[in-house]
């Protein structure tokens, strides 16, 4: 069985990706990822915040020094000279890479275009094989317009993949009024893959303490469904490589997610529950559907029930939504 793919021009030994978790600070798991068949791991996120405050940290000794002694100047370079950052993600980077033979997909995180994107340079010369930039950005400012979000989102992939001699994937939100649109735009800012979806820890409140809540709850397989959608909608109308993401549970989600269209799929949630070893059960369930069902290879089964491929392509559209309630409330009278 053939199960190698191509990720935005990694070639993986299969579809199955680790994606960013607490699991993957620890060298040990990275290696048992690897064991249990993970064709990729994606480190957590360094983000812009931790930068920022690097540099800030950085130059507020500088500055407290100077001014002891005005003599101490000559002793500092001028800010823009310090490799500021937090050296620990790059060794991160490093150590994993030398650890093991699959890629290591390093992550940044931000919100913005400035000067904490030069890091994705540092992180290629660490060694990491591609980067996944995860724009989590949040407009609770009413008067920022959708054009002005999108502009923001691509003005970040431009500035991270002219920073980068590595392949940059964009981890993106499903909340854009034409996501067809913004996956072309950001595949023409530079983008060689598109992560569907992330996921934003949605806030719950405290009845009785009357606060708000802001606890981390882990997906489940009830939630790839719009991933599912739109994975199904673009397969094959990029270049850019497609990543599934949310709810991947068992070997089912990930064949649904190939089904679609998607060219890896990733895991965490299942992974944080279960331990690196559960890698090894989605490998094996993926290979036992195909070989039980004539495949040879997955690209075989790659984007079967695509829009682009199935008979009835409204199944994705609005035609469907309207047979779905008519017949669902038929059922019910």
């Amino acid at each position: 069985m053939d199960l190698t793919t191509n990720y935005m021009g990694l070639s993986l030994k299969n579809p199955l990706v680790a994606s960013a978790s607490p699991l993957n600070t620890d060298i040990g798991n990275i290696r048992r990822l690897e064991d249990a068949g993970a064709a990729a791991v994606v480190l957590p996120s360094l983000f812009e915040e931790q930068i920022e405050a690097e540099i800030a940290h950085h130059e507020r000794l500088t500055a407290f020094v100077a001014e002891s002694s005005p003599e101490a100047l000559s002793y500092f370079p001028e800010p823009a000279a310090y490799q500021f950052g937090p050296h620990q993600y790059l060794d991160l980077i490093r150590r994993a890479s030398e650890a093991v033979d699959i890629p290591i997909i390093a992550s940044l995180n931000g919100t913005t275009n400035q000067g904490w994107v030069a890091y994705a340079g540092e992180m290629a010369e660490a060694g990491a094989k591609g980067l996944e930039l995860n724009i989590y950005f949040i407009p609770a400012d009413i008067a920022l317009s959708g054009r002005d979000v999108e502009a923001r989102y691509v003005d970040i992939v431009q500035a991270v993949c002219a920073a980068s001699s590595i392949p940059v994937a964009v981890k993106l939100s499903p909340y854009f009024s034409s996501m067809g649109h913004m996956a072309q735009a950001l595949e023409e800012a530079g983008a060689g893959a598109l992560v569907l979806f992330n996921r934003f820890y949605q806030p719950d409140v405290d009845l009785t303490e009357l606060k708000v809540l802001t606890d981390l709850k882990l997906s489940t397989p009830d939630e790839i469904r719009l991933p599912l959608l739109w994975l199904a909608i673009l397969s094959g109308r990029l270049k850019a490589s497609l990543a599934a993401t949310t709810g991947v549970e068992s070997a089912d989600e990930v064949v649904k997610y190939i089904l679609a269209g998607a060219d890896v799929v990733m895991s965490t949630s299942a992974l944080l529950k279960r331990g690196a070893g559960h890698m090894a059960t989605l490998a094996e369930g993926l290979e036992d559907w195909l070989m039980a069902r004539g495949f040879s290879s997955v690209d075989d089964a790659r984007g079967l029930l695509s829009q682009r491929r199935i008979d009835n392509p409204e199944a994705f559209e609005r035609a469907n939504y309207i047979k779905i309630l008519q017949g669902y409330e038929a059922a019910a009278s």
